[in-house]
């Protein structure tokens, strides 16, 4: 047990991204529960504190111009385009995760165009996405079929509007084959449309690369953008032009000012807004983002450090905890592993609730998983290490 004691430090003083731990408000808890709301970057108060004294104590209304207020979707959908592969212009950035997903789906079938009236959907989806395609399936005039994402190519058909699929299991942590996905989706005729919040920020997308149609994601998980931080919409550049949005406003309408009667859609991204964003959220969102644009940053050293801890956790859950008393669900292949590790275990939520008071906090999905997200910006080699054997004197 020593050995990996001692590892874990020769590991954390290789580590490429370990000075950036401090960028984060950190204290002696090991927190592993970055998959579900990231930690506060040290940036983040001291810009808030401006926009609100200075940009909207003083500026007041002059800071919807003054202060780059009303410009603040886009731009920051610029900083998010690059962690997951999409160029300037594609995503804006705006809503709730739910909210999007609508936009994205209805405007998907609308899309795909007359005689497609089937919306398959992730059979293992986070629920509220499954909720919201059966909803715009009654928008649409769509039936929805629930579909594991290995049996997708199988069970595409003329009949397809559009796919919406998870990029990583939120239970399990299961990394699907967005590439192989989106071309059988695309072969098929369908528009695909892809869930990224819990790959956004923790491993490459690649969503320009691959022809990803639409795309969603929220913005409080590995990209620290704070509780309830606005999500994003991206749209494939040659749907641009042909994107029909069920929710226009004031904000996408060409001329939003203009107040006119008739509706005309924005070109670019901008027709994916709908209100007044949500500036004190979304500026809070900016600032947690600088942490990108460090040298010693990019979305390839992240993932490298994060199939490096999850690779060190198992192997000390392994080394640690009483034989047979977990069993990983995450997948051991780095190809289908996110930036997760679950474990199950028979009496999950009452062991999550004794590792929390204990120092370790990860999260419980019923009925039997412990749930452990690991954010490579901020989380050590020696502090999984410790969670491991605090794991194993919890189940001991």
């Amino acid at each position: 047990m020593s050995d990996l004691y001692e590892r874990a430090r020769e590991l954390d003083g290789a580590d490429r991204l370990a000075a950036v731990r401090d960028d984060f408000v950190l204290d002696d808890v090991v927190y592993l529960d970055g998959n579900s709301l990231g930690a506060l970057p040290v940036n983040v108060p001291g810009r808030l504190d401006d926009v609100v004294r200075r940009e909207w104590g003083q500026l007041r209304i002059r800071s919807w111009s003054e202060s780059g207020w009303w410009t603040a979707p886009e731009r920051i959908g610029d900083l998010i385009a690059p962690l997951v592969g999409a160029a300037p212009g594609r995503i804006v950035v705006g809503d709730s995760t739910s909210v999007n997903v609508f936009k994205a789906l209805v405007g998907a079938v609308r899309l795909a165009g007359d005689g497609r009236d089937e919306i398959l959907v992730d059979a293992a989806t986070f629920p509220t996405d499954g909720y919201i395609a059966a909803s715009a399936a009654r928008m649409t005039g769509c039936t929805v079929r629930a579909v594991a994402p290995g049996d997708v190519p199988e069970a595409l058909d003329s009949r397809t509007a559009a796919v919406l699929l998870n990029h990583v299991d939120y239970r399990t942590g299961r990394l699907h084959d967005l590439p192989g996905l989106t071309a059988a989706v695309r072969a098929a005729g369908a528009v695909s449309v892809w869930d990224l919040c819990h790959s956004a920020g923790a491993l490459p997308v690649g969503l320009d690369e691959h022809g990803v149609d639409l795309a969603v994601g929220c913005t409080y998980k590995f990209l620290n953008g704070g509780p309830g931080s606005p999500a994003y919409l991206y749209v494939r550049g040659k749907h641009q032009a042909a994107f029909d949005s069920p929710l226009p406003g004031w904000n996408s309408h060409a001329e939003p000012f203009g107040m006119r009667p008739e509706y005309e859609a924005a070109d670019g991204a901008p027709r994916g807004r709908v209100g007044t964003p949500d500036i004190l959220s979304m500026l809070a969102l900016e600032a947690a983002l600088e942490v990108w644009s460090r040298p010693d940053v990019s979305v390839a050293a992240v993932r490298a450090k994060s199939l490096a801890l999850t690779d060190f956790f198992l192997e000390c859950v392994e080394a640690y905890v009483p034989a047979g008393r977990v069993e990983p669900v995450t997948p051991a292949a780095h190809a289908e592993r996110g930036s997760q590790v679950a474990l199950r275990c028979e009496d999950a939520g009452a062991v999550m609730d004794r590792l929390i008071g204990a120092g370790v906090v990860g999260d419980f999905r019923a009925p039997d998983v412990l749930r452990f997200g690991f954010t490579p910006l901020y989380l050590g080699f020696a502090e999984v290490e410790r969670a491991a054997k605090v794991l194993a004197e919890t189940l001991g």
